[in-house]
């Protein structure tokens, strides 16, 4: 899943990630206190902000919850026991869909 999000921020707010995602903002929180390897910075009023390191492990959860149809307990071993496999694989998945994004571009503009 490619998302968009302005490039060059420290932080980005939970309505921004929810939107990005085209998810809720619930599901975020609930995936906050789900997965521990989701750190957001929280301001005085309690609102959650998100560096980028937290958008990529947002992306890999949604990738293994919403696209793969892990359960929240399977994907949250699977995190566990190979982080860096499945790092690794879904880094090259998102590498191949953002040149089809930009093949599909090329073919459209001509």
């Amino acid at each position: 899943m490619h998302i968009e999000l302005k490039e060059g921020k420290r932080y980005y707010s939970i309505g921004e990630v929810a939107k990005a995602f085209n998810v809720n903002a619930s599901l975020i929180r609930f995936w906050d206190k789900e997965f521990d390897i989701l750190k957001p910075k929280k301001n005085a009023k309690g609102n959650r902000m998100f560096t980028p390191e937290d958008v990529k492990n947002l992306q890999l959860i949604y990738h293994l919850v919403k696209e793969r149809g892990f359960t929240l307990d399977g994907a949250r071993t699977h995190l566990k026991e190979g982080q860096k496999k499945t790092l690794d694989k879904y880094e090259i998945i998102s590498k191949l869909e953002t040149v089809k994004a930009q093949l599909l571009n090329i073919k459209n503009q001509l």
